[in-house]
């Protein structure tokens, strides 16, 4: 049985992008593979958290992980601070990189450019922390968005360098992505994807938007003075967006988007996309409120991270033996 390893942020909202590009790939995962998925806390922190805030969000976030679909009888569901094998790991694959290879990476860039203040030190090694996280597992399938490939493909390069030094013990990663997952863009600004980050909301959907927040969204997504409905990103990238949207929440592909909308307005696209984000969401929001009230949830998180330190324990004393952490 192969492995699966993801995680995400908790850091402020989790925009549909994040339900599409990772949650929604998780479920039918857990099936047919041994599943860790992770609140990944630690990574938040490459930028300042306001402690309060970072409790909530990574409450939430588990809730939610629970409420799209995923179960701990099949799945370990866990937070990562809570299981301190990856922070030690992640120091030992940090020294098995380059600066170069780091400062190469083009989430580093862009990130780092659009600071104005000092930039933290964890902004550029967080790859090798999530290099870690995949490394302790022995995970082969890792679902990630087009922006992460280039991070499998550190942990590939970084997984190989330790094999070469230290003999073979590390398995080789892959990327995976679900044929249905779409790069979601910013409905203000469809030339960018949508980032929970953005400072305007009307931007972004967040999984927890209600219904009437979700069609007033969607309403005043941007689109263009054509009038015509068909993919091409590069010259239609608001309806294009739309279009992605919708066959991401339909499962159907986009030709038969472009199909179902053909001679139709643009009126009725942001009506059915709406509609079909909402008919989705709806669901996962009530099941969601009685997770996240529940004291269930702590159970989990907490056996959860039992079961992956056990796991992550065996793969770290291992590497700590062959690179002479021991006496």
């Amino acid at each position: 049985m192969k492995t699966v390893f993801s995680g995400i942020q908790p850091s402020g909202v989790i925009t549909i992008g994040n339900y599409l590009g990772a949650m929604k790939q998780f479920v039918p995962l857990q099936e047919d593979h041994e599943s860790y998925f992770c609140i990944v806390n630690q990574h938040a922190i490459t930028v300042p958290q306001p402690p309060t805030e970072l409790r909530t969000n990574t409450r939430r976030l588990a809730a939610l992980y629970l409420a799209v679909g995923l179960d701990p009888e099949k799945a370990t569901i866990f937070i990562q601070s809570e299981v301190p094998e990856h922070a030690r790991l992640g120091w030992i694959v940090q020294c098995l990189a380059h600066m170069g290879e780091l400062e190469r990476m083009t989430q580093y860039k862009e990130k780092s450019q659009s600071r104005t203040e000092a930039i933290p030190a964890g902004l550029l090694a967080y790859p090798t922390l999530m290099a870690a996280d995949i490394l302790l597992y022995g995970a082969t399938v890792i679902p990630v968005g087009d922006d992460q490939s280039q991070h499998i493909e550190l942990t590939r390069l970084l997984a190989r360098r330790f094999n070469h030094l230290y003999g073979d013990l590390f398995t080789l990663p892959e990327g995976y992505n679900s044929p249905f997952t779409a790069r979601i863009r910013s409905l203000q600004d469809p030339e960018k994807k949508m980032s929970k980050s953005d400072p305007n909301p009307q931007s972004y959907i967040s999984v927890l938007d209600t219904p009437e927040i979700i069609r007033k969204k969607v309403k005043r997504a941007q689109t263009d003075s054509e009038g015509m409905i068909h993919f091409d990103m590069e010259k239609k990238p608001g309806v294009s967006n739309l279009l992605s949207l919708y066959s991401a929440f339909k499962r159907i592909s986009l030709q038969e988007a472009e199909t179902h909308f053909n001679g139709r307005g643009y009126g009725a696209l942001k009506e059915e996309v709406a509609d079909a984000i909402i008919e989705d969401l709806s669901p996962i929001q009530e099941r969601f409120q009685d997770i996240y009230a529940s004291n269930e949830l702590d159970d989990i998180l907490t056996q959860g991270a039992k079961k992956a330190s056990a796991k992550a324990r065996i793969v770290l004393e291992e590497v700590e033996k062959r690179i002479g952490f021991t006496r």
